[in-house]
């Protein structure tokens, strides 16, 4: 690992501490260095403990969807997750979180709300899933404060044109209010993952704020398509790049210049706490790409400051 990033953390399975100190400062010199004054992260996970430990034992058990060994880095209790951002001067950041089956979204929305609440760097998140009164209560979090929502379809295994889900889209799209949506088929498909139900979504919803998870890796080039013919359509970089998502879903390199044309349309994301490496890691894998400072800039706080009027 680049030394100006701070200390590897130790890739140990019951989640050794990274070295907190000189990784902070190895994180804030990537940002100092190009005069920001600090960074915004649209992909960070908090949510229910028991649901988050639930999904620690799934990465722990190297799970299906995973397929290899996924050792969380940042396995600590909630209140030094945050403390850690804040260290790293991730100035905004979301609680992304996600239902796996009916009857879920509400209680995640309204955790969601108290954590937003008691942090104010975090900007607050809701979920949605396809069941009756979906369009209910995404109105209600909109209404009441909700600036970014999570669509898993990997995880929920739905497919985002379910008739279920219209009023909600058409809801969000009215309201201009973002949505990350893991759509690619990696780390394995998924029945309704990919470009084409997406790209059904978008040519019934095309102001639709949608911002595609983790690049829409492996399917790299068809996503950057979608948002190179949907100005609304984004993409976050979470864990796109590093030497992890290289050895099994590389980023072809004959789609860098689109990567470069797209740069008002991508946003930072990590993954965090759920990475298998340190922090600093998604920042060195962006710098290495050689877009230049401009494009790093736009990516690592210009581009979310805009989106959501930070």
């Amino acid at each position: 690992m680049d030394e100006r990033y701070g200390e590897e953390p130790r890739r140990v399975r019951g989640g050794d501490v990274p070295g907190a100190e000189g990784e902070a400062a190895g994180v804030r010199r990537f940002w100092e260095r190009l005069g920001l004054p600090g960074i915004v992260d649209v992909h960070t996970h908090f949510m229910p403990e028991r649901v988050l430990r639930k999904v620690w034992a799934y990465f722990d058990a190297v799970g299906p969807l995973t397929g290899t060994e996924w050792p969380i880095a940042y396995r600590h209790e909630e209140e030094e997750r945050v403390a850690l951002l804040r260290e790293f001067g991730v100035r905004h950041f979301t609680s992304m979180l996600y239902p796996h089956k009916a009857g879920m979204a509400v209680w995640l929305n309204g955790w969601a709300a108290d954590f937003a609440a008691r942090t104010p760097e975090c900007l607050r998140t809701a979920t949605f899933f396809p069941e009756e009164g979906a369009a209910a209560y995404v109105r209600q979090a909109v209404e009441s404060g909700a600036r970014v929502f999570k669509s898993h379809l990997q995880v929920g295994a739905y497919d985002a044109n379910d008739a279920l889900l219209d009023p909600v889209w058409g809801l969000l799209a009215e309201a201009g209010i973002p949505v990350v949506t893991h759509c690619g088929s990696g780390p394995v498909p998924g029945r309704h993952t990919g470009p084409g139900p997406v790209g059904r979504l978008l040519a019934r919803h095309p102001r639709l704020r949608l911002v595609v998870a983790h690049m829409g890796m492996p399917e790299y080039g068809d996503f950057l398509a979608l948002a190179e013919r949907y100005g609304e359509v984004r993409l976050d970089t979470t864990m796109a790049f590093t030497d992890f998502s290289e050895r099994l879903m590389p980023f072809p390199g004959r789609e860098l210049g689109r990567l470069a044309d797209l740069g008002d349309r991508i946003l930072l994301g990590t993954d965090f706490p759920n990475i298998p490496y340190g922090y600093g890691h998604q920042l060195e894998a962006l710098e290495r790409l050689e877009l230049g400072d401009d494009w790093l800039r736009a990516v690592c706080r210009g581009n979310a400051a805009r989106l959501f009027g930070l």
